[in-house]
């Protein structure tokens, strides 16, 4: 079962800062395994509790998107610890912004501390697209949208084809 993804920029709970997860449960991992198929059946890489209706601070994410050692897992309670002066510019599009794209500056490195759905505490050293994964999601559970940061927007539009157009 997959879940409903929030939609647009005025969205009160997309502009919501998330509350800390306090309570390690069943339903926490059951809703963590939605979000999961959820996010690969929009084909995204990441993907925040908020966008599925709950202001809680957890986050899908999916390091390595491609690779032979691609993984994906939750992150609860996330906290940036050190980040590097040095920023990359990458484009970011958002389950959440259908059809929007544009660049984002983000730090290129990153430290990040986290609990795993048992409470453990986690530590990650992450660089390059795995940062900005990381970052775009942590915005979301502060009620920020990638186009709050965002220069160079924009909109692809979809092409109509005519009703009797030949595929």
């Amino acid at each position: 079962m997959t879940l409903p993804v929030e939609q647009g920029t005025e969205n009160t709970i997309l502009r919501t800062v998330s509350k800390p997860v306090t309570q390690f449960t069943a339903e926490l991992k059951s809703f963590a395994e939605k979000m999961i198929k959820t996010m690969h059946a929009e084909k995204g890489v990441g993907i925040a509790a908020p966008q599925v209706g709950r202001n809680i601070r957890m986050a899908i994410v999916m390091l390595n998107p491609g690779e032979k050692n691609e993984i994906v897992f939750p992150i609860v309670n996330p906290v940036i610890v050190e980040r590097s002066e040095e920023t990359e510019d990458g484009e970011e599009g958002c389950l959440s912004l259908r059809g929007v794209w544009g660049k984002v500056a983000r730090a290129s490195h990153l430290v990040l501390r986290f609990k795993n759905l048992r409470g453990q505490e986690q530590t990650l050293v992450l660089e390059h697209f795995n940062a900005r994964i990381i970052q775009h999601e942590i915005d979301h559970l502060d009620g920020v949208l990638f186009i709050d940061r965002a220069f160079d927007i924009e909109e692809k539009k979809r092409i109509k084809k005519p009703k009797n157009a030949e595929i």
